[in-house]
């Protein structure tokens, strides 16, 4: 079953919302963020400019993360951006 852009939007959000608010992840997250956000940035549906420039960074932060010795200092240092992410994202999604 293929996602649309809305669920991947709304999984991408929940996980990223998830680590965040609960300081953990593990190396299956950070390759499901990575494999949501290539999709993402392939997909000519998305049309705002604010999460198009974002979903580099994200990419980043879920490469990073695969491959982090210590997750919760990958997570605690990125806390700031995941809240930015996690809020354009939501604003995306409800439009």
């Amino acid at each position: 079953m293929t996602l649309n852009i809305n669920h991947q939007l709304t999984l991408l959000m929940d996980l990223l919302d998830e680590q965040r608010n609960d300081c953990c992840g593990n190396v299956a997250e950070y390759e499901q963020i990575t494999r949501l956000v290539k999709s993402l940035m392939q997909n000519n549906d998305l049309t705002d400019q604010q999460l198009q420039q974002l979903l580099p960074e994200i990419y980043a932060y879920g490469k990073d993360g695969e491959s982090s010795s210590n997750i919760e200092a990958h997570i605690t240092a990125n806390n700031q951006q995941l809240a930015t992410w996690v809020e354009a994202i939501h604003q995306t999604n409800l439009n």
